[in-house]
């Protein structure tokens, strides 16, 4: 897991963005040639002359061109955060500058440690906003909630749907849904994300009776008769698709 230690962490997360190479395009191929190209441009970078150079550990997540530096020494992040706008430039990109930033990273004991009020503890990737908490059994672990700006995004896009396809049937409006929802459910259905995968339901349920009161102005429809719709025509319950405690559940079955 990103930064999941029990020493101090520091992160950079950005984004690269700037003119594509030649011959980079718009295609199906385009992916590929970005992670090509990052690969020189970031990864061996990473690996061949900043390791060298710094005076404790780093480590690179990467996808397509959102990225994660971790190190454990707090000179060496801010180091590489300088450097890296120069690296980009030289090769036509830049650091994208509203994704970019350090983290303090890491559990934050009461009484003990620096501070480091000017450092966020908390950072997005890939949808999830990462952080530190206590689990049920005390212990410091890196657990992980859907970022509020896909919450949204995605809410957004179900009220345009609700909106501009609700005068057809419930069933038809009832199946296509379900699919979205179970969609939502499959990439941010992760242990721990259980009590945003309920508010997105709820949530959605709520933008559905809108949507559907505005159908029909003569007929009303109140929270009554949509519950009942509801019984006929229920979403689909949160469900944490990639659960750890259900493979963990799993594994042991299988050796008992």
């Amino acid at each position: 897991m990103v930064g999941a230690r029990r020493t101090g962490s520091y992160l950079t997360r950005t984004k690269a963005r700037g003119h594509r190479p030649k011959g980079w395009s718009g295609g199906v191929i385009s992916p590929l040639l970005a992670n090509l190209y990052l690969h020189y441009v970031l990864d061996e970078w990473v690996e061949q002359e900043v390791k060298p150079r710094l005076r404790g550990r780093v480590f690179l997540i990467r996808y397509a061109d959102d990225f994660v530096l971790g190190f454990t020494c707090e000179a060496d992040a801010r180091m590489v955060l300088e450097l890296l706008p120069q690296r980009f430039s030289a090769h036509g990109l830049t650091i994208h500058p509203d994704k970019t930033r350090l983290v303090r990273f890491g559990p934050r004991p009461r009484g003990r440690g620096p501070k480091h009020s000017d450092l966020p503890h908390t950072f997005d990737f890939l949808g999830f906003t990462h952080y530190w908490a206590l689990s049920r059994k005390g212990r410091w672990v890196v657990k992980q909630n859907t970022a509020s700006s896909r919450f949204t995004r995605a809410l957004t896009k179900i009220a345009r749907w609700c909106r501009r396809y609700r005068h057809l049937k419930l069933k038809e409006q009832h199946d296509k849904l379900s699919q979205k929802v179970r969609g939502h459910y499959n990439y941010y259905g992760i242990t721990g994300n259980s009590q945003s995968l309920s508010s997105f339901q709820t949530r959605v349920i709520r933008v559905w009776k809108k949507w559907l009161g505005r159908r029909n102005r003569e007929r009303k429809w109140n929270w009554a008769r949509h519950r009942r719709m509801l019984e006929r025509y229920p979403l689909p319950r949160p469900i944490a698709v990639r659960s750890v405690l259900r493979h963990t559940a799993t594994m042991t079955r299988g050796t008992g």
